[in-house]
């Protein structure tokens, strides 16, 4: 049985780190690069034929389409956890996640999901290399 030494005995060494990702990312929601990101992604207001209004636009930086922001995401250009080393400790991945908005792309929900994809493949292959 997994050593439980977080949140009063509760919780695994995992279970916390996974708490501590979790608040950062919600942190970095709010960070004013990330919106800076998305004013340089900015290509104008078009009419939404679906609703008859006037919506923010935004370029993706994978496949050059145009979308709404509800279609788009702030990826990190270089992942915050390393394709190569995986986690490395919390000042990396800290400063990984607020990176200056020029570390930042703006992409389609599509893009990004493959982007992770590949990432995600890309680690797990190289941390079974160093078994």
């Amino acid at each position: 049985m997994a050593d439980k030494p977080f949140n009063g005995g509760q919780w695994t060494a995992a279970r916390m780190s996974s708490f501590i990702r979790g608040g950062l990312r919600t942190l970095s929601r709010k960070y004013p690069q990330r919106f800076e990101a998305l004013k340089r992604a900015f290509i104008g207001k078009r009419l939404d034929t679906s609703t008859g209004k006037m919506s923010n636009r935004y370029k993706c930086a994978g496949c050059s389409d145009v979308f709404k922001l509800p279609q788009v995401e702030v990826d990190h250009i270089t992942p915050v956890v390393s394709v190569e080393s995986g986690f490395v400790d919390w000042n990396i991945y800290i400063s990984r996640m607020f990176c200056d908005a020029d570390g930042l792309q703006i992409l389609c929900s599509e893009c990004h999901s493959l982007k992770t994809k590949n990432e995600r493949e890309q680690r797990k292959k190289n941390a079974s290399k160093n078994i």
